[in-house]
């Protein structure tokens, strides 16, 4: 589905992290379904619809892909793309504990990964290490 638009003629998405006790985060690898990087690992999120904030947007996408329900927002990064009309902004969140229900149409796999993980993940999108160094601290 093509994302919408913002006012500045770019379109804006959102992604966020959860991380567990042990200290993995949680990423995902895209289903083979979407048409944007398929079957990469990344962080989870998606486009923020016309009218719509960032914020209702990353809740609504985590709940939309994984089923989950996130709290206590931070926006910790933001990327624009230089390639194409694009701009991420990264959020840490806090994942309400409960059971994790991929849509398979967005979702190929849930994995919990250290940061070295993540960064080495052969099939890790290059914005992911940027985001994870954001995410020092949390």
């Amino acid at each position: 589905m093509p994302h919408d638009l913002q006012p500045d003629g770019k379109v804006h998405g959102v992604i966020f992290a959860c991380r567990r006790d042990d200290g993995r985060w949680l990423m995902i690898r895209r289903s083979q379904h979407v048409a944007i990087l398929p079957l990469k690992v990344c962080f989870p999120g998606g486009g923020v619809s016309a009218n719509e904030t960032k914020e209702a947007a990353v809740i609504r996408e985590a709940r939309e892909e994984l089923g989950i329900t996130i709290t206590n927002l931070k926006p910790v990064w933001h990327h624009e793309f230089f390639d194409r009309p694009m701009i991420l902004t990264g959020y840490f969140a806090t994942m309400i504990p409960g059971v994790i229900n991929p849509d398979p149409l967005e979702i190929a796999e849930v994995l919990w990964l250290s940061k070295p993980e993540a960064l080495a993940h052969s099939d890790g999108l290059p914005t992911n290490a940027s985001f994870l160094e954001s995410l020092d601290g949390f």
